[in-house]
């Protein structure tokens, strides 16, 4: 069984051309998990595959992350062999803050009758949740502000950071087993995002060395990312991912 994930994009909020950063965890070849719809992901994902995703995660509701939900609620609910099936799974600290910003615009459809949340099921969570034989975690990440921001994570296999600054203290619970790190990170580092001298500064060397850098400017700032000795993921780019262990049963 191989894994992989897929960058659809790769750059921050401005950087348009890199495309909004949002990846899809393929099993097989398949897709199993789009994680985050900005602007462009809808649009990126249908070239890729030719149907809509199987289920979305959500890391946080700023806008460069969701704002395809929109153009995704439209797909779903005309497509009636898929409506009402596609998961959406999101921290459930998020929900209100999508719906203020997504589903709460009046009039999801002009003609009226439905909500928003009709297109879709609808799956909140706090610890983590099962997805295709899989049980994956969440973790809080420190953007922007407190509890607004939660990465992903399948042991073993993949840490997926989201929007954040370091979070030395979650990779050391999530990343120790070989995962791949997708980690948010840029040249230059602010309150919300991770620079390179950030990485340098909080993280030892043999999580650097897992790390797969995103959410970077424009491609220079990816080449100079690549000059101090990273890995970057680079818009349209599949990375191999260790094949997760068997899910732990639940304790009892």
């Amino acid at each position: 069984m191989s894994w992989h994930m897929h960058f659809l994009g790769a750059g921050s909020s401005h950087a348009i051309a890199l495309g909004s950063s949002s990846v899809v965890l393929e099993r097989d070849g398949q897709p199993v998990l789009l994680v985050d719809c900005g602007p462009d992901t809808l649009h990126r994902y249908v070239a890729a595959y030719g149907s809509l995703p199987p289920a979305l995660y959500v890391t946080h509701a700023h806008m460069d992350h969701v704002a395809g939900m929109e153009g995704l609620f439209l797909r779903s609910w005309f497509d009636e062999a898929r409506r009402g099936r596609m998961k959406v799974f999101m921290h459930a600290g998020l929900l209100p803050w999508l719906q203020a910003r997504v589903a709460d615009y009046p009039g999801a459809l002009a003609e009226g009758g439905v909500n928003y949340w009709d297109a879709f099921h609808l799956v909140p969570c706090t610890r983590g949740f099962w997805h295709a034989e899989q049980w994956f975690d969440l973790f809080p990440t420190r953007h922007h502000v407190h509890g607004t921001s939660y990465g992903l994570a399948l042991r073993g296999s993949f840490v997926f950071t989201g929007d954040t600054r370091p979070i030395p203290e979650v990779l050391s619970i999530h990343g120790v087993t070989g995962e791949l790190i997708a980690h948010d990170c840029g040249v230059v580092g602010n309150p919300s995002h991770t620079g390179v001298d950030d990485l340098e500064r909080e993280y030892e060397e043999e999580f650097r060395l897992r790390m797969a850098l995103y959410h970077y400017g424009s491609v220079a700032d990816g080449e100079t990312l690549v000059s101090r000795g990273y890995r970057i993921a680079r818009p349209g780019e599949r990375l191999a991912l260790p094949e997760p262990p068997p899910p732990r049963p639940a304790a009892g």
